[in-house]
């Protein structure tokens, strides 16, 4: 008597996806290609002090993220390294993106781009850059007229 097997759709497009993550790795090496490229997340956000920027750099080390500022466009790159080395056996899965990054950001004129400041802890970057004083929000106050 045949063996009853679940009904799965998904079962032919799962083992194609094995397939060609056998032919990349044969093709391509152990690990991902080099040269290759990703994107790291990223999330902006207005202050009345700065604007923040931050990134999701896990894995990376200070000295490996530069931060430039020309024509009002902050750019972060950088490069994750695969350096993981299975001894024995081979991956199963290599799902973590690795290789050279790049994001830029178009600056609002009015900021302090020599005052930019960036600090990495826990695995994300944040860039904090200045608003310039005409930029931030001032409080007017209300005098009352007094009645004569």
């Amino acid at each position: 008597m045949p063996a009853v097997v679940r009904f799965d759709p998904f079962r032919d497009i799962t083992a194609l996806r094995e397939d060609m993550n056998r032919l990349f790795t044969r093709t391509l090496g152990d690990g991902p290609a080099a040269g290759s490229s990703w994107s790291p997340a990223i999330d902006i956000f207005d202050t009345p002090e700065a604007i923040v920027l931050k990134a999701e750099l896990p894995g990376l080390e200070a000295e490996q993220i530069d931060i430039e500022v020309d024509d009002d466009v902050l750019t972060l790159t950088g490069e994750r390294r695969f350096e993981d080395r299975v001894e024995e056996g081979r991956y199963h899965r290599i799902e973590r993106a690795y290789g050279h990054f790049q994001r830029s950001v178009t600056l609002p004129p009015n900021v302090k781009a020599d005052e930019i400041s960036a600090s990495v802890e826990r695995g994300v970057l944040e860039v904090r850059v200045p608003k310039a004083d005409e930029a931030k929000p001032r409080k007017i106050a209300v005098h009352a007229n007094e009645a004569a």
